[in-house]
């Protein structure tokens, strides 16, 4: 990727909530000489938010702005062919995605999102990870709490191990918070491609290679009562193990036989049984068009939860793995995991990309496989526990 160009960083949706709060982040952590700007389809908007990153930080006051729009292909090729790094919060990004992410594999422009919509990561890779291979593009996916407390978490816990036995890994979690206005519509429009998200999955396993000489999986547990967390686990169907599992592929760490599985952890059986009810009404509602209407109206994007309320929520991950006899736990811990610790995550993964030594990768690559120990190391400065138990 060239090195000359004029910001190292661009984020995009920085007028909606969880794309405010990764700009309020930038405002207050980014390094003296961060070049940066701000970019979306009304400047008006983008005006806004500057005039409060300015009350943040009195040098942002001339913040550049970038006008761009999904709909406008040249629009956003002039923005990514001026950035080292695009960072986007403009979901769903199987409605609104995509053509940012042509557009930075075109440009060898590092990407990254904070998706966690198995179909639009499927197709990417089918139809843009050769052109970033070739154009040297870096395609970081899931880089909120989908899925980066997962890919780093196992990370962090199979360093504890020998790689040269077979590794398994159960992952468990545990989180309270509130939910936004677009990560709601992020669920429903998931909920509602059911059969979409099966044939981009199809679609990318027949070209996606293998690893040589070694097996990796990521299956689905049993729902159970755990002795050892003293609470009742539910196989959690969510994009985090196809993450995980991508980057045991890519790493000779992860040893010649991983396995990992992915549980929430509920300590009373009717809270587990009643969450598990409202999805799957959710789930059924929303492939009717009548019911999908309404509740795509329960709660608008550029809504979430307030400071207060982001204050009181917190996640908690616990890994429990073993190799060659040996077993080690961990935990991950943070705060609210939606919002204030996803903006975390984006804006040090995005720094992280701009500013550090990484191992060289292109195309399409998981947050550790791009990353790995300089993103973990940027968690745990900003406040985000890694620790064996």
């Amino acid at each position: 990727m060239p090195q000359e160009r004029t910001y190292d960083l661009v984020l995009f949706g920085a007028t909606g909530f969880t794309g405010g709060l990764t700009a309020e982040y930038l405002a207050q952590h980014a390094p003296p000489g961060l070049r940066w700007a701000l970019a979306g389809r009304n400047p008006d908007k983008l005006a806004a938010v500057r005039r409060q990153l300015a009350a943040i930080d009195s040098t942002l006051a001339e913040l550049p702005l970038l006008t761009a729009d999904v709909t406008d292909p040249a629009s956003l090729r002039a923005v990514v062919e001026r950035a080292r790094v695009v960072a986007s919060t403009v979901g769903p990004y199987i409605r609104h995605g995509e053509p940012l992410v042509a557009a930075c594999s075109a440009a060898g422009t590092d990407y990254l999102d904070i998706t966690g919509e198995p179909e639009f990561v499927d197709l990417m890779y089918v139809r843009h990870h050769e052109t970033a291979v070739r154009t040297g593009a870096r395609l970081v996916h899931t880089c909120g709490f989908d899925s980066i407390p997962y890919d780093l978490g196992v990370w962090f816990t199979v360093k504890q191990l020998p790689a040269d036995a077979p590794i398994t890994v159960d992952g468990f979690v545990r989180a309270g918070g509130r939910i936004s206005g677009g990560t709601f519509h992020s669920a429903l429009t998931a909920f509602s491609r059911s059969g979409e998200t099966s044939r981009a999955a199809a679609a990318r396993r027949s070209v996606e290679p293998r690893p040589e000489g070694r097996r990796v999986r990521a299956v689905s547990g049993r729902f159970a009562r755990s002795p050892e967390l003293r609470m009742w686990t539910v196989p959690l169907p969510t994009i985090d193990p196809q993450v995980v599992r991508r980057s045991a592929a890519a790493r000779p760490e992860y040893g010649p036989d991983f396995r990992y599985r992915h549980f929430a952890a509920v300590r009373r059986l009717p809270t587990l049984l009643a969450g598990a009810a409202g999805i799957a009404a959710v789930a059924g509602l929303v492939k009717l068009p009548p019911t999908r209407r309404w509740l795509f109206g329960r709660l608008r994007p550029g809504q979430g939860p307030s400071p207060d309320q982001r204050a009181r929520s917190w996640f908690r991950l616990r890994f429990v793995a073993e190799s060659g006899g040996q077993q080690v736990r961990t935990e991950v811990a943070g705060g609210d995991p939606g919002y204030d610790e996803t903006a975390k995550m984006l804006a040090e993964s995005a720094l992280c990309l701009a500013l550090d030594d990484l191992p060289p990768t292109t195309g399409q690559v998981t947050p550790v496989t791009a990353m790995g120990d300089a993103l973990l190391d940027r968690l745990q400065r900003a406040g985000i526990t890694f620790r064996v138990l």
